[in-house]
């Protein structure tokens, strides 16, 4: 099996999941005036859950962009890693071919 991954994958993602933590935000709240029409509507356990919701929207805002956060944190490591891991192969490459001697390995008489 060959993995083969493009070197600015990962920098796409990031950059993708950025957008989507702002958005993330802009949706809920788009919810919450979506909903609006409907305060005052529900009795019982609806009322309770529209209004825990309501008042906790900020809080759900936070803790879903911390963890949106926490995973960008985890694709920036990874694309500092690949990248580093990337150049130090070129470099033990050409590090190997500076010090081999290609002229040994000719076949032809001289």
């Amino acid at each position: 099996m060959k993995f083969d991954m493009g070197n600015q994958a990962l920098s796409t993602l990031v950059k993708q999941s950025q957008g989507a933590s702002t958005d993330l935000g802009t949706l809920i709240r788009q919810l919450l005036v979506a909903a609006e029409p409907l305060e005052g509507k529900f009795n019982g356990s609806g009322k309770a859950a529209y209004d825990s919701f309501k008042a906790r929207s900020d809080e759900i805002t936070s803790a879903l962009n911390g963890s949106l956060s926490a995973i960008l944190g985890g694709q920036s490591g990874m694309d500092q890693a690949f990248s580093g891991g990337e150049q130090e192969s070129a470099d033990n490459a050409t590090q190997a071919m500076s010090s081999a001697n290609f002229d040994g390995a000719r076949f032809g008489a001289r």
